[in-house]
This record gives structure tokens, C-alpha cells and sequence, in this order.
């Protein structure tokens, strides 16, 4: 009589077991990776706008607001997300005068993680909404401190 070939069930159920907890211990270490690596897209593209918007600045002295929805020819000069299309851009840019000052004196930047004009599954819990002015202030709207580290 000829031995079998092949696996049993038991040896097939082992095998799914160890890659389902391995699959449990990886999960949330690549998605911690992936919403760190978002969130440096948000920062790159946030210091980005904040050159171009001193390069606006240094020839009519004066910053300029805009958004997603600017129709004026100046303001669409500036990229409002934050990857290289818009769809899957993790956060949604707009400047606008810092409060309590003029636009000619400050502007503030600020990335929204996940709207509906970008990637809307992206949601980053522990930072939030960044922030960036014109006098170098980094800042969040959420509760981390690492979020410009």
C-alpha cells in the first residue's frame, strides 16, 4: 500500500490559524504606517503652498486665500490636495487669513484629512486637521503630539 501525498485537514486548519493571527498582529502596524505616510504627504504639500504663497507674497506683498473652490485665476494658481491628483489625495488645502490678522500680514494653511473632494476613506483620528502660517506655527486640530514629527 502506497502512503498518501498531500496535506490533511488538520494540518490545512493549523496553517490558516497561524496566518490569521499572524494577519491580526500585522494589520494594524501597516495601517499605522500607512496614515503616518499620508500624513507626511499632508506636510510636504503644506510646506510646498507655504513657498509658493511667500513667492506670491515677495512680488505683490500680500498673501492670497483660496480653496477648493476658487474660480479667480490667481488662487487656482494653488494645488488644493495634497497628492499628485485629487482623487486620491489624502487631504483637502485651503489658505485663509489667520484669525484677527489681515491677509497682507498672515496666512494659515490648512490640510482636512479625508473630504469628500478627496479621499474620503482617510481618516486620521490622532492628528486631525494640519496647520501651517506664515510665521512657521505647526499645529493640529487633534490630540497627538508627534503630528509635524
Amino acid at each position: 500500500m502506497k502512503a498518501a501525498r498531500g496535506f490533511t485537514l488538520i494540518e490545512l486548519m493549523a496553517a490558516m490559524a497561524v496566518f490569521a493571527i499572524l494577519a491580526v498582529v500585522a494589520y494594524p502596524s501597516y495601517r499605522h504606517a500607512v496614515i503616518k505616510t499620508k500624513r507626511t504627504e499632508g506636510r510636504a504639500a503644506l510646506m510646498q503652498l507655504m513657498q509658493q504663497e511667500e513667492k506670491y507674497y515677495a512680488q505683490f506683498t500680500s498673501y492670497i486665500a483660496f480653496s477648493s473652490d476658487s474660480v479667480d485665476p490667481e488662487e487656482k494658481r494653488f494645488k488644493w490636495y495634497s497628492g499628485d491628483q485629487p482623487r486620491p489625495s489624502a487631504y483637502e488645502i485651503s489658505a485663509m487669513t489667520c484669525e484677527g490678522e489681515s491677509i497682507r500680514d498672515c496666512v494659515i494653511l490648512t490640510a482636512v484629512p479625508g473630504t469628500a473632494k478627496v479621499d474620503s476613506s482617510f481618516e486620521d483620528k490622532n492628528c486631525g486637521r494640519l496647520m501651517l502660517t506664515s510665521a512657521g506655527a505647526e499645529s493640529a486640530s487633534g490630540k497627538a503630539a508627534d503630528c509635524w514629527s
